[in-house]
């Protein structure tokens, strides 16, 4: 599907879901993989991932432009249109938009975990994937002091304490 053909798309969708014309550009992005759309506030223009229409079809692609139309035409109207909004959740049920799209398959992308926080006194571990200054925090079954260490790698036998 072209640019064209989704403008085209959402023009019919608006008028028909939301009885108001779209009257800015509607294009696709490839590089949304986390998300399903999103609109601009500044231009006004409304981009879809092309790879929610391959995953999974017009349907959900249809419920991403409404989403994303909710937005659009509550800006206009200068009501509550962000995520948060009771004005934003209300056209959501009412036009049948999702709230979220559907996760791509094989996106989930996790970053590995990298370091343990120990504590000292009952020996229970806190994974982290990100270094954290252990003085900030104490241990949450029991409140004894914590300790950092790097996480052992699939092969190493333990896991090593920070500065040894």
């Amino acid at each position: 599907m072209k640019d064209q053909e989704l403008q085209r798309w959402v023009e019919r969708v608006s008028l028909e879901y939301f009885d108001r014309p779209f009257l800015h550009q509607a294009t696709f992005n490839s590089r949304l993989r986390s998300t399903g759309g999103r609109y601009f506030t500044q231009s006004h223009n409304i981009e879809i991932s092309p790879h929610q229409l391959e995953a999974y079809g017009a349907e959900e692609t249809e419920a991403i432009i409404k989403h994303e139309l909710c937005h659009y035409h509550l800006h206009l109207q200068r009501k509550g249109f962000q995520h948060r909004d009771a004005d934003f959740k209300q056209l959501l049920v009412k036009v049948g938009a999702t709230r979220h799209c559907r996760a791509l398959p094989g996106a989930t992308r996790r970053l590995p975990v990298k370091y343990l926080l120990v504590c000292q006194a009952c020996g229970m571990q806190y994974p982290r994937k990100r270094r954290t200054d252990p003085r900030k925090y104490s241990c949450g079954k029991c409140r004894g002091k914590l300790k950092l260490f790097h996480a052992a790698p699939a092969d190493d036998k333990g896991a090593r304490r920070l500065g040894d």
